[in-house]
């Protein structure tokens, strides 16, 4: 009998007493996912998407610009390159050769930065990408960014 009781107690629950997962804030799961991507969009407050597609476009253009074993070099500090490569095209950031710096911060501004983020972006993710490949890595970057 106490049985009955408790299964039908249980059957007149509203189907909303799940056990609720808090949200966790985007820049919290980027950063989770690559410290870069958290970077961007933690401190210059970029949606997911657009630093993904902001990060392909920087990459497209040092793809542009260095050789390929330098371009390897660097990719290889940006764990998912090939997939921010993508969403920059996918994203319409980058429909074709970007040739400069210019050029990257056009492809910025179609996802949306506008000029005082864009300003900050390239810093930034060079900064950030310096560090983590050395001295090597930033004059390879310098070069590529002039």
């Amino acid at each position: 009998m106490q049985r009955r009781t408790v299964l039908a107690a249980l059957g007149a629950l509203p189907p909303t007493v799940h056990a609720q997962t808090p949200s966790i804030p985007e820049g919290l799961t980027s950063a989770l996912k690559s410290p870069l991507l958290g970077a961007l969009t933690s401190q210059l407050g970029l949606s997911e998407d657009q630093a993904r597609g902001d990060m392909g476009s920087y990459l497209t253009l040092l793809q542009e610009k260095l050789a390929k074993g330098d371009f390897d070099q660097i990719a290889s500090l940006v764990p998912g390159a090939s997939g921010y490569l993508e969403s920059a095209k996918k994203l319409g950031a980058v429909t074709g050769p970007l040739k400069n710096l210019q050029g990257l911060n056009g492809a910025l501004g179609k996802l949306g930065m506008n000029a005082e983020t864009v300003a900050k972006f390239t810093p930034l993710v060079t900064n950030y990408l310096g560090k983590a490949g050395g001295p090597t890595v930033q004059s390879m970057l310098a070069g590529a960014l002039k």
